[in-house]
């Protein structure tokens, strides 16, 4: 695959295309796999290295992993977060990315016991996918992402050594990595759109990391949010559709990520009520005037020409 045949650049030097956080120096093989290739390696209590790589995580949750867990432990998203998860930043305009929090003044996992992990059944995308790693890439002239796989091959991890042979279609599958995936989609193309368009020129605003953040992680805040005299006022759902947001988390999600990629990028898949854009805009005009005023005004302040025509 031709670096001119793509327009994202690789995972190893920019981790917004990460599923999920790994090493980027040895363990990582750079090697690009496909769906058809085959690995060997196995996990499971008889492995001396078990529970290992649960002693030091560093992963991103995706918004599947913080719905499915937050169900598992009977957790609203809001209070999910809160208990489990700790903000970081995806890229240097401050795009709000989630990872795990480990224990308290440690790095392993909360929710490894002796045992194995107490949440297996909902674990989140990396632990599915480990020693795998993937990335999306997009193709030039392409709007499809495109999943390419590596290996990861940390010195303690001991399941390389298994007798066992598994295509990486097959080890997704068993993993029940592939449901995750499909769920996450969207939302990681919504992260390479705004990562390489963003809906403004220069920093993205305050208010649309705001929303990124409520649609991506706090689903049961975002669904709040469907439900209010101001969204309904401007958008117009079917009953089909609002039956669907306010009871179903799978349609909450998809919908999440038509909503993020209408209000960012401009792809109006949502119907807006007739005349509620010029209502919006006449019920905000006054702010909108007085932060272009702020702009302009902090803009001449930061004008280097300004000194220079006084002096």
């Amino acid at each position: 695959m031709s670096g001119n045949d793509i327009d994202t650049p690789e995972l190893f030097n920019d981790p917004v295309f990460e599923k999920f956080d790994l090493p980027v120096d040895n363990p990582v093989r750079p090697q690009q796999l496909t769906a058809d290739s085959t690995i060997q390696f196995s996990c499971h209590k008889g492995v001396s290295c078990f529970n290992e790589c649960c002693m030091n995580i560093d992963f991103t949750l995706t918004p599947y992993d913080i719905l499915r867990l937050s169900r598992r432990l009977g957790l609203t998203t809001t209070q999910f977060i809160a208990l489990f998860a700790q903000q970081y930043d995806l890229d240097p305009h401050g795009m709000p990315g989630l990872k795990m929090k480990p224990m308290e003044e440690g790095t392993a996992c909360q929710f490894v016991t002796e045992e194995g992990c107490s949440v297996y059944a909902d674990r989140p995308t990396a632990c599915r996918y480990y020693p795998l790693g993937i990335m999306g890439m997009r193709r030039k002239g392409e709007g499809k992402l495109e999943d390419v796989y590596f290996l990861v091959k940390e010195p303690h991890c001991k399941g390389h050594e298994e007798d066992n042979r598994i295509s990486i279609a097959d080890y997704r599958k068993e993993q029940g990595a592939d449901v995750y995936d499909d769920m996450n989609r969207e939302w990681l193309d919504v992260i390479v759109k705004k990562r390489s368009a963003g809906p403004t020129v220069g920093a993205p605003s305050e208010r649309s990391f705001q929303l990124f953040y409520l649609a991506s992680y706090d689903l049961d805040g975002f669904r709040k949010f469907t439900q209010t005299d101001s969204f309904n006022a401007m958008f117009e759902l079917t009953d089909e559709e609002r039956q669907a947001v306010d009871e179903d988390d799978k349609a909450l999600v998809a919908f999440a990520m038509r909503f993020l990629k209408q209000v960012l990028f401009g792809e109006i898949t949502i119907p807006l009520r007739q005349g509620a854009a010029k209502a919006r805009y006449e019920e905000r005009k006054d702010v909108i005037q007085r932060k272009h005023e702020e702009a302009v005004a902090k803009y001449r302040l930061q004008d280097p020409r300004e000194g220079a025509e006084d002096a």
